[in-house]
């Protein structure tokens, strides 16, 4: 059997329970190193959520769409995936888009609801579509929301 780099053949065999110790307390450093990552999770999830729900779509999130949608243009795309957020900002969690259901604008809170009138008001008008669609499905469940816009010829 080779011998640990640094070893000192000469030191005491530590004790089982010297063992057991060592390794307890490894594994409560990582459990301490997996709280503060969650922690860390939990507080940007609290700032994403308070800027989804209190700000307004900025001019350059619209700048983004737009470079997002010019991209797809210049791609040959008819369409692009222009936006996403957590299926919890619906009021029903998502399952009135998931289901495809008439009403599902109606769930629509914060920026997405911004963004939706938007759309109704300015591009809704000149031919554009929006569907909205369940985008990740983590545990089976909906997770992400996507506004997909569309400017493909409407099918007569």
């Amino acid at each position: 059997m080779s011998e640990a780099k640094g070893s000192n053949p000469n030191a005491p065999v530590p004790s089982a329970s010297d063992l057991r110790k060592q390794l307890l307390e490894k594994q409560l450093a990582e459990m301490d190193r997996e709280d503060a990552i969650r922690a860390r999770q939990r507080e940007e999830y609290a700032k994403v959520t308070d800027e989804f729900f209190k700000s307004h779509v900025s001019e350059e999130e619209r700048a983004i769409i737009r470079k997002v949608v010019m991209r797809a243009v210049a791609d040959g795309k008819m369409e692009a995936l222009v936006y996403s957020f957590s299926s919890d900002f619906c009021t029903d969690s998502g399952r009135a888009i998931n289901n495809s259901q008439p009403d599902w604008p109606e769930t629509l809170q914060g920026k997405a609801k911004e963004l939706y009138d938007g759309f109704k008001l300015n591009l809704q008008p000149q031919g554009y579509r929006l569907k909205a669609m369940v985008i990740s499905f983590p545990g089976g469940v909906p997770g992400d929301i996507g506004f997909i816009l569309n400017w493909e010829q409407p099918i007569a």
